[in-house]
């Protein structure tokens, strides 16, 4: 209903925009969310974008053009005059523009620079000295600090002067004489205390804060665990430097669960949208795994070129080679996908390498027992085979589905003690692993059964 709804809006401001009906236009955009203001120009053509974008008043152009993606972004602000330009970036929350800034051309982002406000130019400098992907590079420096030696209504009165600049005004933070933190208040108890009430006596004094050095990944799990709207930043010295709110852990879980589902589907990950990435780079975030699990399939092929004549001995072997491989595959990437997802969520630890394994192995049981038993009685019944081919093909698929699971437990605890991304090893490479394994395992049962070497 929302996506119908949408479309139509959509083609009421082109409609608009064609017949140059622009009082009606403004007054239909005024009526407008500002994401869904956004989410309409995103699909107009350039100029159109442009156009629209002109029409809307100065005070929701910022807000507004924080919702649009980078390239619209960028087609934007360098077809304003430098005037408007600059208007929008002192207009933009710090952590938008450093965003916006760290994908433009250097010469471009020289000249905002320039004309942006001491203030501005101040923030957007202080955020940029933090490395990527780290809380201070996410953080806002626009928030509400307050003395703890002020009233209740001198602290509202600050709120009234400074609130309309700040991320938000729910919590305000206690600062002492050396701006360390000392604790928060929310907005409620200020409305709801006497007048007259000191902030350091209604404060909360037990602040949990972020580290402007710490990961973003830990941010994200911080927010979840606390449940919080918005956290401090603090730096080495406890002193508050900047904050950050729900909507930008928003956009972190989704950076970092599409990064993990890429690297999992032995992709090199990227920040731009599928649609709007070219051929050519996409080819390049493809192709080196592509290669690298190329060249490891060739071992692959290895072992069943040495196994040739066992092969040749008792062909039927052959057919069944797909399913083996295909089956402990898809086995090791169950086992592989929980625990990546275990360990992202800090539910599972390095310490829990046996008791993981353990469990695995008992699932690897009942599972390899299960699909042993249903393909014996379909080599039997359908495939009209021996018992002894039927008594291979079943006991090598029960160790192929062990071993599966054994190794998608283990690869991605190691990798993550190791300090690597667990969702390397993810499905692409585990396949190929147990492909190996479970040729040898298939060829050793054989021999012994069979007594074919």
């Amino acid at each position: 209903m929302a996506e119908v709804m949408e479309e139509i809006v959509e083609e009421e401001v082109k409609q608009l925009l064609l017949d140059k009906q622009y009082t009606r236009l403004r007054q239909k955009v005024a009526e407008l969310n500002n994401a869904d203001i956004a989410d309409v120009m995103q699909e107009l053509e350039n100029e159109d974008k442009l156009k629209l974008f002109r029409f809307l008043p100065k005070g929701i152009a910022a807000d507004v053009f924080a919702y649009l993606d980078v390239d619209d972004q960028q087609y934007i602000i360098t077809s304003l005059s430098d005037r408007d330009a600059t208007n929008i970036i002192n207009n933009l929350m710090a952590d938008d523009a450093v965003d916006l800034l760290e994908e433009m051309p250097a010469n471009i982002v020289k000249k905002l620079l320039a004309n942006a406000s001491p203030d501005t130019r101040r923030d957007i400098n202080h955020l940029l000295r933090y490395p990527e992907s780290s809380a201070g590079s996410i953080m806002t420096v626009e928030f509400v600090d307050l003395k703890e030696t002020i009233t209740v209504a001198e602290a509202i009165e600050r709120i009234r002067k400074v609130g309309v600049d700040s991320e938000t005004i729910n919590i305000c933070y206690v600062l002492d004489n050396q701006r360390m933190l000392v604790g928060t208040v929310a907005l409620r108890y200020l409305l709801i205390s006497p007048p007259d009430a000191l902030i350091g006596d209604i404060m909360h004094e037990n602040v949990i804060s972020l580290h402007t050095m710490m990961d973003q990944e830990e941010v994200a799990r911080q927010f979840q665990k606390y449940d919080f709207t918005s956290m401090p930043v603090v730096d080495n010295e406890n002193r508050l430097v900047g904050i950050i709110t729900v909507d930008d852990v928003v956009d972190i879980m989704q950076e970092e669960a599409t990064e993990d589902m890429e690297k999992m589907a032995a992709i090199m990950p990227s920040d731009k949208p599928y649609i709007k990435t070219g051929v050519f780079e996409t080819w390049k975030k493809r192709i080196p795994w592509l290669l690298l699990l190329m060249i490891s399939a060739t071992f692959t092929g290895k072992i069943i070129t040495s196994f040739e004549n066992a092969l040749s001995a008792c062909v039927i072997l052959t057919a069944y080679i797909p399913m083996l491989m295909d089956s402990g595959g898809n086995a090791g990437g169950q086992a592989s996908v929980t625990i990546i997802r275990g360990l992202s969520l800090n539910e599972i630890e390095f310490s829990d390498l046996i008791s993981c394994l353990w469990k695995e192995f008992r699932v690897a049981l009942l599972c390899g027992t299960t699909l042993a038993v249903a393909n014996f009685a379909k080599l039997l019944v359908f495939d009209r085979t021996s018992i002894a081919v039927a008594a291979v093909v079943c006991l090598t698929l029960l160790v192929s589905i062990c071993i599966a699971k054994m190794v998608g437990c283990v690869l991605p605890m190691i990798a993550k003690k190791l300090g690597f991304d667990p969702a390397v090893m993810a499905s692409p490479f585990i396949t190929t692993i147990v492909d190996a394994l479970s040729l040898l395992v298939y060829f050793r049962i054989a021999s012994l059964i069979l007594g074919i070497a």
